[in-house]
């Protein structure tokens, strides 16, 4: 599903050359549950703005199925990021102003998907949320926000969901609820790639790359223990 071969991405600061990632390969395979860690600094970031359409390399190849993404003009990255990839982020990113439905939607709404908001109650069910589904983000908890952002990244049925720190702005408890949905998700298919530098969070993929200056220091596959 993945190939990533040689990859590098720098970046120009003050007139200077500052390299992020420093030429990483591996790839990942449908239905995998890989977790990328690293301190900050590692080039855990940079990558998973890239897998996510986000940012173009500098050189190297990044294959999504049978795409080769530095082919991709900016309208033709959109489409990528809107049809195929999900992405849940630390800050749940959701519209303050919106309902958790309207958040829900937001991606059907920008693809121009039949009965969008039919889609959308069934991504929130997913997650729990159905009985929410009219209260806006300030009217929820922050475990709750973060089932929006899951329910918003499935509802297009994407190849992918990305994940970048989900877990980072709750308490244990409510971290674990949400991971335990990322858990189920993959059970049913879905291939997840999460961003974290917490053990106890990685522990739920059964795939750790880690990084460090911009390079792969270890793949490994792991027995889930959660």
């Amino acid at each position: 599903m993945i190939e990533v071969e040689n990859l590098s991405k720098i970046y120009e600061l003050g007139g200077q050359k500052v390299p992020a990632l420093n030429g990483v390969s591996f790839r990942i395979q449908k239905g995998e549950f890989v977790a990328i860690m690293g301190q900050s600094g590692s080039g855990k970031s940079t990558l998973m703005n890239l897998l996510g359409c986000l940012d173009l390399p500098s050189s190297g190849t990044y294959r999504l199925g049978d795409i080769d993404v530095r082919t991709l003009n900016s309208d033709q990255l959109a489409e990528v990021r809107n049809r195929r990839i999900g992405f849940v982020f630390q800050s749940f990113n959701l519209l303050p102003r919106s309902s958790a439905l309207e958040n829900t939607e937001l991606p059907l709404l920008y693809s121009g998907t039949p009965d969008p908001q039919s889609k959308a109650r069934e991504a929130l069910a997913k997650v729990g949320l159905d009985t929410r589904a009219r209260h806006k983000p300030n009217e929820l908890s922050g475990g709750e926000r973060q089932r929006v952002a899951i329910a918003r990244a499935i509802v297009n049925n994407p190849a992918i969901i990305l994940a970048d720190e989900p877990t980072g702005n709750l308490d244990s408890k409510t971290g674990k609820e949400i991971m335990d949905i990322f858990s189920r998700l993959n059970q049913e298919g879905a291939t997840l790639i999460l961003v974290t530098h917490e053990q106890h969070v990685a522990q739920y993929a059964h795939r750790v790359i880690q990084m460090q200056d911009g390079l792969i220091v270890s793949d490994s596959v792991r027995e889930k223990v959660c």
